[in-house]
């Protein structure tokens, strides 16, 4: 009986795959840092963004956008209420003229609201916010009709209100950001704690932004996503 040779792979072969592989999972590790470096980059920019097209538009026209009583006059739009398309009167587009944007420091009705305008909550200057920078040119989107909120990177809502989490003065908060980055927003721009500094978070299931703590503490978990507020 003749035995039949079976040829292996030589330890040149193996070298040579094992090298493609490790080509092929620093590539894929690569793209992912170049994603999540991008998504960082989105957030420090649109938060920078919009304290300068908040602070521009108080300069030219001495009052906040969102807050402004004269705005339908100012502009002659009129704002559209979505998915309807049903136009606003007159008057339905200024603010209150109280010189804060929002009427507390309740965050829920604006992170968590989908409807871009929702009558008798603190979700309404937000929304007129992003509708008078619009009409002011100062942001791009829509046709000074949007009142609209856009989303971060990571898919959340982007709005602006009065205080959150105990912090003084108008804060952009950003909803659903990963812990992860979370922690590395705080390494970067502020203390490292979510729950002290210029940058504060909630957890965004819990949501209870009144409260003033942070449930978990001040760390941020890798396994929960945050709405992150930043002070102007």
């Amino acid at each position: 009986m003749q035995l039949t040779k079976q040829k292996g792979f030589t330890l040149v072969e193996i070298a040579i795959v094992l090298v493609i592989v490790g080509l092929l999972i620093g590539g894929v590790l690569k793209g992912q840092e170049m994603i999540t470096n991008a998504k960082l980059k989105r957030i420090e920019s649109d938060n920078a963004g919009m304290a300068a097209a908040m602070f521009s538009y108080q300069d030219r026209y001495l009052q906040l956008p969102g807050d402004d009583g004269n705005a339908t006059t100012r502009f002659n739009v009129y704002f559209d209420v979505a998915p309807t398309g049903q136009g606003w009167v007159a008057g339905e587009a200024d603010g209150d003229g109280d010189g804060v944007i929002g009427d507390g420091d309740d965050w829920q009705t604006v992170i968590q609201g989908t409807a871009p305008w929702t009558a008798g909550t603190s979700a309404e200057e937000t929304s007129k916010f992003f509708g008078h920078l619009r009409a002011a040119g100062l942001i791009p989107g829509g046709s000074g009709i949007d009142a609209s909120r856009p989303t971060s990177a990571y898919g959340g809502l982007i709005g602006i209100q009065n205080g959150s989490l105990g912090i003084a003065g108008h804060v952009v908060i950003f909803g659903q950001i990963e812990g992860p980055i979370g922690r590395i927003l705080e390494a970067r721009l502020d203390d490292g704690a979510a729950s002290t500094g210029r940058i504060q978070s909630n957890d965004s299931v819990t949501n209870d932004m009144d409260s003033g703590t942070v449930p978990g503490g001040a760390t941020y978990d890798d396994d929960t996503r945050y709405d992150m507020a930043f002070r102007l």
